[in-house]
């Protein structure tokens, strides 16, 4: 599926130039899967006194390699350990297939790097409901094991795209106690996308040594500001898996209390996130939401999310429409607390309208004119308390409803 489409409009000129992080290395093969012609199994080995943390799908129908990683990840253990991706299949919905799909991958990965298996982590992703061809990637192990290399990770972010219309990359480089400190994530997404815990399939790798149940802290708190305020389609995925390993080989030790180390996070979080956005399946803007004045943070992003996840909202922002009823549509139907009369609605700069109706100085072309643009920013401001959320969006082109129409052939 990967490359089938073109690359999306909105996606960077080329692929970031990632640091190489000590500790980790990375391979990829061609198995056939379901691709043919390309790439489609990723593998990341780990160095000895690597901790690792994981935020996964809540989906009630959630995958076998997802359900196998939720074992694991609580688990204390600093031994080497390694992740094994495939694209293609997401060994979703395939019962005791799945589980012993996934128990062959982890098995044969941990056989070849000769590394205990709980320390194995997997992950599928694409069609729903086929039982997955795991000797294809069980055969491609040990030639796996072989090639890893520290310099490998673009190809690894190629190798787990499925709709991907281009490969996600970011990095940041921070100073702990005078020593320099790398981190460098992947990411791939571009349709089911309503994540709810992280996003589609993520990887991120620093050399910082971080005690396990604190890297789990600070993933799950920057989540939450940077994943989960992301949506292309409303639709959350069985596979949504991301993985933060810290390998420590920088020898710089990270707290709970380092800002400068959990901001320099968030940044590639939210670099990889919005890459997702930008992805989106069809998209041909991005679209940042802004709520404020709400009765509560929560709020503000239940409304946040309900404009952004609007059909009719992602449709008028495809065809550069100024329809700002839709977004006073979307706020009445959300849920949280609104009152009509102190609602004040802004398109980039431009004051739309306020106290209930059309600001009496707004022009539809100053609108439409930010309408036209690549990237658009919608403010909302409830008049009701401090509560503050932002959330990222794509439009909802034609090119959607192709791409997903015939997702399986």
């Amino acid at each position: 599926m990967a490359g089938k489409y073109p690359t999306s409009p909105l996606a960077p000129a080329a692929f970031p130039a990632l640091p190489v992080i000590d500790g980790v290395r990375f391979a990829t093969a061609a198995a056939g899967v379901k691709y043919q012609g390309r790439t489609d199994v990723m593998l990341a080995a780990l160095d000895a006194g690597t901790t690792m943390a994981g935020v996964f799908t809540r989906s009630k129908t959630r995958s076998a390699p997802v359900l196998d990683c939720q074992d694991k990840i609580g688990q204390d253990g600093d031994g080497p350990a390694a992740i094994v991706v495939n694209s293609g299949n997401s060994n979703a919905f395939t019962g005791k297939n799945g589980i012993e799909a996934t128990r062959a991958v982890t098995s044969a990965a941990a056989k070849a790097l000769g590394l205990e298996e709980a320390r194995v982590f997997s992950s599928s992703t694409g069609v729903i409901g086929e039982p997955l061809p795991h000797a294809r990637i069980t055969a491609k192990l040990d030639e796996l094991a072989d090639a890893l290399s520290a310099t490998g990770i673009e190809e690894a972010a190629r190798a787990i795209m499925t709709t991907d219309t281009f490969p996600k990359g970011a990095s940041a480089e921070v100073m702990v106690d005078g020593k320099p400190v790398k981190i460098a994530g992947i990411a791939k997404g571009s349709g089911m996308i309503a994540p709810d815990m992280a996003t589609m399939l993520v990887y991120i790798f620093t050399d910082a040594k971080v005690e396990r149940s604190v890297l789990q802290d600070m993933l799950s708190a920057l989540t939450d500001v940077t994943f989960n305020c992301i949506t292309v389609d409303s639709d959350t995925s069985t596979s949504d898996t991301l993985l933060l390993a810290a390998t420590g080989k920088s020898g710089a030790e990270v707290g709970p209390e380092n800002t400068a180390f959990i901001e320099a996070l968030r940044g590639v979080m939210l670099d990889l996130s919005h890459q997702v956005v930008k992805d989106g399946e069809g998209a041909t803007k991005f679209v940042e939401i802004h709520v404020s004045g709400a009765a509560s943070d929560e709020d503000a992003k239940v409304h946040a999310m309900a404009i952004a996840n609007s059909p009719l909202i992602k449709t008028a922002v495809a065809g550069e429409d100024p329809n700002w009823g839709r977004v006073v549509m979307a706020i009445g139907k959300s849920g949280a607390a609104a009152d009509r009369d102190l609602l004040t609605i802004r398109f980039g700069d431009v004051l739309v309208a306020e106290n209930g109706w059309v600001s009496p100085d707004y022009r539809e072309e100053q609108g439409a004119a930010i309408m036209k643009e690549q990237e658009i920013a919608i403010s909302v401001d409830l008049g009701l308390g401090g509560g503050t959320a932002t959330v990222w969006t794509c439009d909802l082109t034609h090119g959607y409803i192709s791409i997903n129409a015939d997702y399986r052939s």
